[in-house]
């Protein structure tokens, strides 16, 4: 599957609403943000609460073009959680943060406006 960063890209295929419900995304707190030298693109090590039916995780993110460490400890971000872990460099990342690539391919986490318990999941 080619996923493609062009705003002007047509919607995917349609899916049954079964198939969206396999989809796990939850909202979660990043506890702590590390610089990651060993990715190969540039990118951070997070690990972020779900609360106690998802547990802490860990993720790679490639998200140094928009975000410093320090703005990221305390953000509240939507991730994927039921992906199998896939291991990038030395490490294994157990979810996919979501967000949108900007004009110039930067990447703006998808976020909450208000609110909601770690571990909720998107309805």
């Amino acid at each position: 599957m080619h996923y493609t960063q062009d705003p002007n890209t047509p919607a995917a295929a349609d899916i049954g609403f079964d198939d969206f419900l396999k989809v796990d995304i939850r909202i979660g707190t990043i506890q702590s943000a590390q610089a990651f030298p060993e990715a190969r693109k540039p990118a951070y090590k997070l690990t972020i609460d779900f609360g106690a039916g998802v547990g802490i995780r860990k993720s790679s993110a490639q998200i140094t073009d928009r975000y410093t460490l320090e703005q990221l400890t305390g953000k509240r971000v939507m991730a994927v959680v039921n992906f199998p872990p896939r291991q990038i460099g030395p490490m294994k990342s157990e979810v996919l943060v979501l967000g949108f690539a900007d004009e110039s391919g930067g990447i703006v986490l998808a976020v909450p406006d208000d609110q909601v318990p770690n571990g909720t999941r998107l309805t």
